[in-house]
């Protein structure tokens, strides 16, 4: 895939957690691809894109979300694209994590992806329809044991994913979700280990590497283009085939 195939020219795009990880990767792809990006962070790095806007937000907050919508729509006149790319956890023991941890994490990973799509509904339904695009993860669709809120969050993530295609359809807005599958990203050593941790991982999996910001921002690029105007309500898996039953390695032949 590449910025001439997908031709986004002419659409504003709202990026959530686009300074960084995969997010960053996103936020350059759309660029490619002709879109005109807003992010948000906490902070603006000093090595931003000069071509993309940056609104500090905290997107947990509603309000802070809407005011986000507003400077997107303000300064372009328009809103065509959300991708829900903010979230992450860290490792928590389910049975003494705190209300306020659990509270804070919903808020990030579901919450926001919520709030975030609310407000951009309006400008979207007056632009004639948009695309929504949630970054959720295999956390959500398998056990995520050390991490219970955060599989919980993008599970929930999914379901709203497919609720909002049924809703917003007529409107021809379309919401589909993204599953990322095990990701080479800054904090791949927090997540997985040291290098040798990481190439054992990856082999692991069929296609033999985790996945890469790229890999994830190319499928982005496609479910906002027109090639993709009759998907909606997807869970679209970019995993790399897929993790390997651990069954099959405790069982003859396996």
């Amino acid at each position: 895939m590449t910025g001439e195939t997908e031709n986004l020219a002419g659409r504003t795009a709202i990026v959530t957690g686009g300074t960084r990880g995969i997010g960053r990767a996103i936020v350059a792809r759309l660029v490619a691809a002709g879109a005109q990006v807003v992010t948000c962070g906490r902070n603006e790095p000093a090595d931003l894109d000069p071509t993309v806007t940056f609104v500090a937000a905290d997107v947990r907050d509603p309000d802070q979300c809407v005011a986000l919508v507003e400077q997107a729509v303000s300064a372009t006149g328009r809103l065509d694209i959300l991708v829900n790319n903010a979230g992450g956890s860290p490792q928590a023991d389910a049975a003494t994590a705190s209300p306020r941890f659990f509270d804070a994490i919903l808020k990030l990973n579901l919450g926001s992806a919520m709030y975030l799509s609310q407000a951009a509904y309006a400008p979207m339904k007056a632009a004639g329809g948009g695309s929504v695009v949630n970054i959720a993860s295999v956390s959500g669709i398998r056990p995520s044991p050390g991490t219970a809120a955060y599989g919980a969050a993008k599970a929930g993530l999914l379901n709203l994913t497919q609720s909002l295609a049924q809703e917003w359809g007529p409107d021809a807005i379309r919401v589909n979700a993204i599953i990322a599958g095990l990701m080479a990203t800054e904090a791949a050593e927090q997540t997985y280990g040291d290098e040798a941790a990481q190439a054992a991982v990856a082999r692991s999996l069929p296609l033999r590497r985790m996945g890469s910001g790229e890999d994830i921002a190319n499928a982005v690029a496609w479910l906002c283009s027109d090639q993709a105007s009759w998907v909606s309500g997807a869970r679209l898996n970019v995993d790399g085939g897929g993790e390997r039953p651990y069954f099959l390695d405790l069982v003859k032949g396996g």
